[in-house]
């Protein structure tokens, strides 16, 4: 990819592996452990971030870790949302192993509504990302009072046709090892992302071999990057889910994405809202379920959540709607 998108400037090929090796060289400021889990199910633990008032459990993505709804002490969403009278909880999907091969994305929805099921209310369910798709699946299996979906997938049609063949392709070329292994390495989807945008890819390590490595811009960027390029592996049969029925076969957006039996519907009689990002390169607007309470915010898939505008774009319409919705009596 490097060579290809520096085929014609030498010096940016040469600017990009220096970014590179200054990032793998740089030093990293160590970051915030998790709090303690409350309860699990498996491997799958739910993290208590704290607060008073109704619970809030946050779904994160299956790919990548779920650290950048924590990034840093100063730049949470999880703590942020904690001092607003709310009690936080984090669902920690954990490390599978080979033998969790055929869990697949109902399974992980399920496992969610078991843990929501142990709290002393019907919480609040925030879903970012694909996290978001395994909510509105978990609420079909638990008492909820209410979903808010941040950057969630839905119609997978919405990822245009050359973006779906381009999926298909890394997955045909992939599934016979996957399967052999049992586990979807988050390497082969990271892969996937690099392409979404290359010369972007490209791009930010050029940048960053003019940075400070340990200044505030460059510890940032880190933070960031080590997020992206990290995460457990994912289970044989939700990797086999995502990719055919999800992404080729369409099924939630055509009506027929079945989990536990069960037709998921993207519309349950709750609360819900969807926050939708405007310049969202990872999850297009156009996959969105189109809720008739669709929030358009003004940033992109990762920016929503950790960018300078995150909190007056993002945090506070969603704090807002969370402490609005009733309460189930």
């Amino acid at each position: 990819m490097l060579r290809s998108e520096t085929a014609k400037d030498p010096h940016a090929r040469a600017r990009a592996l220096a970014g590179l090796r200054a990032y793998q060289d740089a030093p990293r400021l160590p970051r915030v452990a998790m709090p303690e889990a409350i309860a699990c199910d498996g491997r799958i633990r739910l993290r208590d971030y704290g607060g008073d008032g109704r619970p809030v459990v946050v779904v994160p993505s299956l790919i990548n870790p779920p650290f950048v709804l924590d990034l840093a002490p100063d730049n949470s969403l999880l703590r942020w949302l904690a001092g607003q009278g709310l009690r936080v909880l984090l669902v920690d999907w954990g490390t599978p192993t080979p033998a969790d091969r055929a869990m697949d994305l109902g399974d992980h929805a399920q496992a969610v509504a078991r843990l929501c099921d142990g709290l002393d209310e019907p919480p609040l369910l925030v879903g970012y990302c694909l996290g978001g798709t395994i909510a509105l699946a978990a609420a079909a299996f638990a008492p909820v009072a209410g979903l808010a979906l941040i950057a969630t997938p839905w119609r997978f049609d919405g990822f245009g046709e050359a973006g779906r063949a381009a999926i298909a392709d890394m997955w045909t070329a992939a599934q016979t090892t996957v399967e052999q292994l049992g586990l979807l390495p988050m390497e082969l989807l990271q892969s996937m992302f690099w392409q979404i945008d290359p010369a972007r890819t490209v791009d930010k390590f050029v940048r960053f071999a003019d940075l400070d490595p340990v200044g505030a811009a460059a510890q940032a960027f880190i933070a960031l990057e080590d997020w992206a390029n990290g995460g457990a592996p994912i289970p044989y049969a939700a990797g086999r889910e995502l990719f055919d029925d999800l992404f080729d076969a369409d099924l939630p957006g055509r009506g027929r994405w079945s989990v536990g039996g069960r037709i998921m519907s993207p519309r349950p009689p709750l609360p819900m809202v969807e926050f939708v990002a405007e310049s969202d390169r990872i999850v297009p607007a156009a996959s969105a379920i189109g809720l008739s309470d669709q929030r358009i915010v003004p940033a992109g898939h990762v920016g929503m959540i950790v960018g300078s505008r995150g909190r007056g774009v993002l945090w506070e319409p969603l704090g807002r709607w969370l402490s609005d919705v009733p309460a189930i009596r």
